[in-house]
Protein backbone atom coordinates (compact mmCIF):
# COMPACT_ATOMS: atom_id res chain seq x y z
CA UNK A 1 0.00 0.00 0.00
CA UNK A 2 2.01 3.29 -0.95
CA UNK A 3 0.15 6.94 -0.78
CA UNK A 4 1.87 9.19 -3.09
CA UNK A 5 2.76 12.85 -2.67
CA UNK A 6 4.81 13.70 0.28
CA UNK A 7 3.77 11.24 2.43
CA UNK A 8 4.77 7.17 2.04
CA UNK A 9 3.17 4.31 3.86
CA UNK A 10 4.65 0.89 2.89
CA UNK A 11 2.87 -2.61 3.52
CA UNK A 12 6.42 -4.40 3.57
CA UNK A 13 6.76 -7.62 2.59
CA UNK A 14 8.43 -9.14 6.10
CA UNK A 15 7.11 -12.31 8.37
CA UNK A 16 5.87 -12.54 11.43
CA UNK A 17 8.32 -15.47 12.06
CA UNK A 18 11.33 -14.44 9.72
CA UNK A 19 14.03 -15.65 12.12
CA UNK A 20 16.99 -13.74 9.86
CA UNK A 21 17.08 -9.83 11.12
CA UNK A 22 16.29 -7.54 8.30
CA UNK A 23 19.46 -5.93 7.03
CA UNK A 24 19.44 -2.16 8.52
CA UNK A 25 21.51 0.34 7.33
CA UNK A 26 23.99 1.91 10.28
CA UNK A 27 23.17 5.21 9.58
CA UNK A 28 19.45 4.58 9.94
CA UNK A 29 17.10 3.16 13.06
CA UNK A 30 13.47 1.80 13.29
CA UNK A 31 11.07 3.31 15.96
CA UNK A 32 7.76 1.20 17.19
CA UNK A 33 5.48 3.40 19.44
CA UNK A 34 3.04 0.97 20.01
CA UNK A 35 3.82 -2.68 22.08
CA UNK A 36 2.45 -4.58 24.71
CA UNK A 37 4.13 -6.68 26.93
CA UNK A 38 3.20 -9.47 30.38
CA UNK A 39 2.25 -5.95 32.18
CA UNK A 40 -0.99 -5.90 29.77
CA UNK A 41 -3.80 -8.01 30.51
CA UNK A 42 -4.14 -9.48 27.28
CA UNK A 43 -0.77 -10.30 26.52
CA UNK A 44 1.81 -12.73 27.69
CA UNK A 45 4.90 -11.51 26.17
CA UNK A 46 7.51 -12.20 29.28
CA UNK A 47 9.68 -8.74 29.56
CA UNK A 48 13.04 -10.69 29.57
CA UNK A 49 12.34 -11.57 25.59
CA UNK A 50 11.58 -8.42 24.02
CA UNK A 51 15.00 -7.24 23.87
CA UNK A 52 15.91 -9.82 21.73
CA UNK A 53 13.27 -10.16 19.29
CA UNK A 54 13.67 -6.33 19.13
CA UNK A 55 17.47 -6.37 18.44
CA UNK A 56 17.15 -9.53 16.16
CA UNK A 57 14.06 -7.28 13.59
CA UNK A 58 16.38 -4.37 14.10
CA UNK A 59 14.33 -1.94 16.10
CA UNK A 60 16.41 0.47 17.31
CA UNK A 61 13.77 2.16 19.92
CA UNK A 62 10.47 0.57 21.49
CA UNK A 63 7.99 2.28 23.43
CA UNK A 64 6.33 -0.23 25.67
CA UNK A 65 2.78 0.90 26.08
CA UNK A 66 0.42 -1.18 28.38
CA UNK A 67 -2.81 -1.13 28.78
CA UNK A 68 -3.37 1.11 31.66
CA UNK A 69 0.20 -0.19 33.58
CA UNK A 70 3.55 1.39 33.16
CA UNK A 71 5.49 -1.17 35.81
CA UNK A 72 6.23 -3.58 32.38
CA UNK A 73 7.88 -0.56 30.65
CA UNK A 74 9.46 0.18 33.60
CA UNK A 75 11.10 -2.53 34.26
CA UNK A 76 11.72 -3.20 30.98
CA UNK A 77 13.71 -0.16 30.49
CA UNK A 78 15.80 -0.62 33.63
CA UNK A 79 16.69 -4.21 32.28
CA UNK A 80 18.12 -3.09 28.98
CA UNK A 81 20.18 -0.25 30.44
CA UNK A 82 21.91 -2.71 32.36
CA UNK A 83 22.45 -4.72 29.51
CA UNK A 84 23.89 -1.84 27.07
CA UNK A 85 26.39 -1.08 29.92
CA UNK A 86 27.59 -4.95 29.47
CA UNK A 87 27.98 -4.69 25.97
CA UNK A 88 25.17 -5.27 24.26
CA UNK A 89 23.44 -3.32 21.83
CA UNK A 90 21.85 -0.31 21.98
CA UNK A 91 17.95 -0.23 22.06
CA UNK A 92 16.10 2.66 23.77
CA UNK A 93 13.08 1.75 25.55
CA UNK A 94 10.03 4.32 25.96
CA UNK A 95 7.99 4.15 28.87
CA UNK A 96 4.39 4.53 27.47
CA UNK A 97 1.19 3.62 28.38
CA UNK A 98 -2.23 2.67 26.12
CA UNK A 99 -4.79 4.59 28.76
CA UNK A 100 -8.24 3.50 28.78
CA UNK A 101 -10.03 6.72 28.72
CA UNK A 102 -13.81 7.22 29.38
CA UNK A 103 -14.32 7.96 25.46
CA UNK A 104 -11.29 5.35 24.15
CA UNK A 105 -7.35 4.96 24.01
CA UNK A 106 -5.15 7.44 24.12
CA UNK A 107 -1.11 6.70 24.61
CA UNK A 108 1.20 8.64 26.98
CA UNK A 109 4.78 8.43 26.39
CA UNK A 110 7.82 9.38 28.63
CA UNK A 111 5.70 8.69 31.29
CA UNK A 112 6.70 8.75 34.85
CA UNK A 113 4.00 7.57 37.01
CA UNK A 114 0.76 5.45 35.91
CA UNK A 115 -2.56 7.18 34.60
CA UNK A 116 -5.59 5.56 35.84
CA UNK A 117 -7.86 4.29 33.21
CA UNK A 118 -11.73 5.61 33.28
CA UNK A 119 -10.60 9.40 33.31
CA UNK A 120 -11.85 11.89 30.63
CA UNK A 121 -10.06 12.31 27.40
CA UNK A 122 -9.02 15.89 28.67
CA UNK A 123 -7.66 14.77 32.11
CA UNK A 124 -5.54 11.75 30.29
CA UNK A 125 -4.11 14.51 28.22
CA UNK A 126 -3.60 16.73 31.10
CA UNK A 127 -1.44 13.79 33.15
CA UNK A 128 0.50 13.10 30.17
CA UNK A 129 1.52 16.67 29.57
CA UNK A 130 1.82 17.46 33.33
CA UNK A 131 4.50 14.51 33.20
CA UNK A 132 6.39 16.22 30.35
CA UNK A 133 4.94 13.51 28.45
CA UNK A 134 4.18 13.04 24.57
CA UNK A 135 0.31 12.53 23.57
CA UNK A 136 -0.01 10.30 20.83
CA UNK A 137 -3.01 9.21 18.67
CA UNK A 138 -3.49 5.09 17.98
CA UNK A 139 -5.32 3.65 16.08
CA UNK A 140 -7.79 6.48 15.94
CA UNK A 141 -9.62 6.22 13.02
CA UNK A 142 -10.80 2.10 12.50
CA UNK A 143 -14.47 2.16 13.12
CA UNK A 144 -13.86 -1.62 13.99
CA UNK A 145 -11.37 -0.99 16.80
CA UNK A 146 -13.61 -1.61 19.91
CA UNK A 147 -11.64 1.27 22.07
CA UNK A 148 -10.44 4.28 19.43
CA UNK A 149 -10.76 7.25 20.90
CA UNK A 150 -14.44 8.62 19.92
CA UNK A 151 -14.92 10.74 16.84
CA UNK A 152 -16.44 13.76 19.46
CA UNK A 153 -13.72 13.48 22.03
CA UNK A 154 -10.87 13.64 19.01
CA UNK A 155 -12.29 17.06 17.90
CA UNK A 156 -11.76 17.68 21.59
CA UNK A 157 -8.25 16.78 21.88
CA UNK A 158 -6.76 17.35 18.79
CA UNK A 159 -5.11 20.33 19.77
CA UNK A 160 -3.27 18.48 22.39
CA UNK A 161 -1.64 15.47 19.77
CA UNK A 162 1.77 15.21 19.61
CA UNK A 163 2.04 12.32 17.20
CA UNK A 164 -0.66 10.35 14.88
CA UNK A 165 -0.12 6.60 14.70
CA UNK A 166 -0.03 6.22 10.59
CA UNK A 167 0.92 3.02 10.56
CA UNK A 168 -0.84 0.39 12.80
CA UNK A 169 -0.27 -3.21 12.15
CA UNK A 170 -3.37 -4.58 13.77
CA UNK A 171 -6.75 -2.15 11.58
CA UNK A 172 -9.03 -3.25 9.46
CA UNK A 173 -8.25 -2.17 6.31
CA UNK A 174 -5.38 -0.31 5.20
CA UNK A 175 -8.03 2.70 4.31
CA UNK A 176 -7.44 3.82 7.92
CA UNK A 177 -3.98 3.68 7.70
CA UNK A 178 -4.05 6.07 5.42
CA UNK A 179 -6.71 7.82 6.95
CA UNK A 180 -5.27 9.04 9.76
CA UNK A 181 -1.85 9.77 7.96
CA UNK A 182 -3.67 12.18 5.80
CA UNK A 183 -5.00 13.99 8.96
CA UNK A 184 -1.62 14.00 10.70
CA UNK A 185 -0.38 15.40 7.43
CA UNK A 186 -3.33 17.72 7.62
CA UNK A 187 -2.06 18.98 10.99
CA UNK A 188 1.77 18.68 10.02
CA UNK A 189 2.00 16.67 13.11
CA UNK A 190 4.66 13.75 13.39
CA UNK A 191 4.14 10.34 11.96
CA UNK A 192 4.06 6.85 13.89
CA UNK A 193 4.42 3.07 13.35
CA UNK A 194 3.31 0.71 16.06
CA UNK A 195 3.00 -2.92 15.57
CA UNK A 196 0.09 -2.58 19.11
CA UNK A 197 2.26 -6.30 19.41
CA UNK A 198 0.80 -8.48 21.89
CA UNK A 199 2.50 -11.59 20.88
CA UNK A 200 6.38 -12.04 20.37
CA UNK A 201 6.53 -13.01 16.91
CA UNK A 202 4.30 -9.31 16.09
CA UNK A 203 7.31 -7.08 17.83
CA UNK A 204 9.13 -5.95 14.83
CA UNK A 205 6.77 -5.70 11.67
CA UNK A 206 5.61 -2.16 12.13
CA UNK A 207 8.29 0.61 12.08
CA UNK A 208 9.79 4.63 11.08
CA UNK A 209 12.60 4.16 9.63
CA UNK A 210 14.62 7.54 10.58
CA UNK A 211 18.07 8.58 10.19
CA UNK A 212 19.78 7.20 13.38
CA UNK A 213 19.99 9.76 16.29
CA UNK A 214 19.61 9.83 20.43
CA UNK A 215 16.09 9.34 21.54
CA UNK A 216 16.26 9.70 24.91
CA UNK A 217 13.68 12.54 25.35
CA UNK A 218 10.41 14.02 24.38
CA UNK A 219 12.13 17.04 22.04
CA UNK A 220 14.35 14.37 20.67
CA UNK A 221 11.81 11.78 19.67
CA UNK A 222 9.64 14.33 17.59
CA UNK A 223 12.62 15.78 16.14
CA UNK A 224 13.70 12.19 15.05
CA UNK A 225 9.95 11.43 13.46
CA UNK A 226 10.09 14.14 11.08
CA UNK A 227 10.68 12.94 7.73
CA UNK A 228 10.08 9.39 8.89
CA UNK A 229 8.65 6.80 6.58
CA UNK A 230 6.30 4.52 8.48
CA UNK A 231 6.13 1.29 7.45
CA UNK A 232 5.24 -2.29 8.22
CA UNK A 233 3.24 -5.81 7.58
CA UNK A 234 -0.57 -5.39 8.41
CA UNK A 235 -2.47 -8.46 10.03
CA UNK A 236 -6.40 -8.25 9.84
CA UNK A 237 -7.48 -7.88 13.80
CA UNK A 238 -9.48 -11.53 13.59
CA UNK A 239 -6.38 -13.08 12.46
CA UNK A 240 -4.11 -11.34 15.30
CA UNK A 241 -6.70 -12.30 17.80
CA UNK A 242 -6.34 -15.65 16.82
CA UNK A 243 -2.41 -15.40 17.08
CA UNK A 244 -2.94 -13.82 20.82
CA UNK A 245 -5.32 -16.73 22.01
CA UNK A 246 -2.62 -18.92 20.74
CA UNK A 247 0.66 -17.64 21.98
CA UNK A 248 -1.16 -17.11 25.45
CA UNK A 249 -2.54 -21.07 25.27
CA UNK A 250 0.66 -21.76 24.22
CA UNK A 251 2.29 -20.05 26.64
CA UNK A 252 0.17 -21.60 30.01
CA UNK A 253 0.69 -25.25 28.41
CA UNK A 254 4.57 -25.04 28.65
CA UNK A 255 4.38 -23.04 32.34
CA UNK A 256 2.93 -26.22 33.54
Amino acid sequence: MVVKDQLTLEEAPVSRSEAQAPVVPAAVMRIDLHCHSQASHDCSTPLTSIPVRCRKRGIHVQAITDHNQIWGAQELKAMVESETESGQPALTIIVGEEVSTSEGEIIGLFLKEKIEEGLSPEDTVEQIIAQGGLVLLPHGFDPLKRWRLTPAALERVADAINIVEAFNARVSRATWNRVAAEWAQARRLPMSAGTDAHTIADIGVAWVEVPRSPVGSPAELLAALIGGKPSGLRTHPVKAYVYKLWDRTWRRVIAR
